[in-house]
């Protein structure tokens, strides 16, 4: 059996969106970076662009944790001529760029090569709650594949087999007939149909007649039992 490993060609992109209201620095940038990659899927392969891309709203509203992180945290830039060195403040950045804030965090979480490149081109940091990639999100939730459901949810939403037993037996067949009753059905139904007013006339009157001569013999035999010795 060969390990499979999945080709470039067939990889969906997904596009994720990410709230960075009132939470952690740290905390938002790890799952971003994890997105980026594309820990979260189950054919993740680390040596490929798993096509996901973050889009991350509300960078401005952020929790800086520490008492002095603000004033301490010094973010450095060169201008690559004798004496360039620049230093801003962590306050100073939210103040003015606070989407650098979250991109140079992200940035410390990722692979430092050309993968890693690559991937930070994926990430669109917009430091209030509209972002431009609306359509982009909706067609990436609709490729994406579906979730993976725990074993107990899908014994929950499993439906129960008692009530079809129930149904099925409501829905039986009647019992079966035999052939021997079939057939006496069939006969009497065919002699019901075929006899006529005047053919039950003839029956009754051969029935009356009957009935008065068998009431008519009987003085008849009791007296010749008497006289008999």
């Amino acid at each position: 059996m060969k390990t499979y490993s999945v080709k470039a060609k067939e990889i969906v992109p997904q596009w994720h969106v990410v709230d960075a209201a009132d939470q952690s620095l740290g905390r938002v940038a790890a799952r971003v970076a994890s997105l980026l990659r594309g820990k979260h899927r189950p054919n993740f392969t680390p040596h490929l662009d798993m096509r996901d891309f973050v889009v991350v709203v509300n960078a401005a509203r952020v929790r800086i944790t520490g008492k002095n992180k603000m004033r301490e945290k010094i973010y450095y830039r060169h201008s690559m001529y004798p004496g360039g060195l620049k230093e801003t403040t962590l306050e100073k950045m939210m103040a003015t760029r606070p989407t650098r804030v979250i991109e140079n965090a992200v940035r410390g979480m990722l692979p430092h090569n050309r993968l890693g490149a690559k991937l930070r081109r994926h990430l669109k940091v917009y430091a209030g709650p509209e972002h431009p990639h609306e359509a982009q999100v909706r067609a990436g939730k609709r490729g994406a594949p579906p979730a993976a459901v725990a074993p107990s949810e899908a014994k929950a939403k499993a439906p129960s087999a008692e009530p079809e037993k129930a149904a099925v037996e409501e829905q039986a067949p009647p019992t079966a007939v035999t052939e021997g009753e079939q057939t006496a059905e069939t006969e009497t139904g065919v002699a019901e149909a075929e006899q006529t007013p005047e053919t039950a006339d003839i029956e009754k009157e051969a029935t009356a007649q009957a009935a008065v001569t068998e009431e008519g013999e009987l003085p008849e035999q009791t007296a010749q039992e008497e006289n008999q010795p």
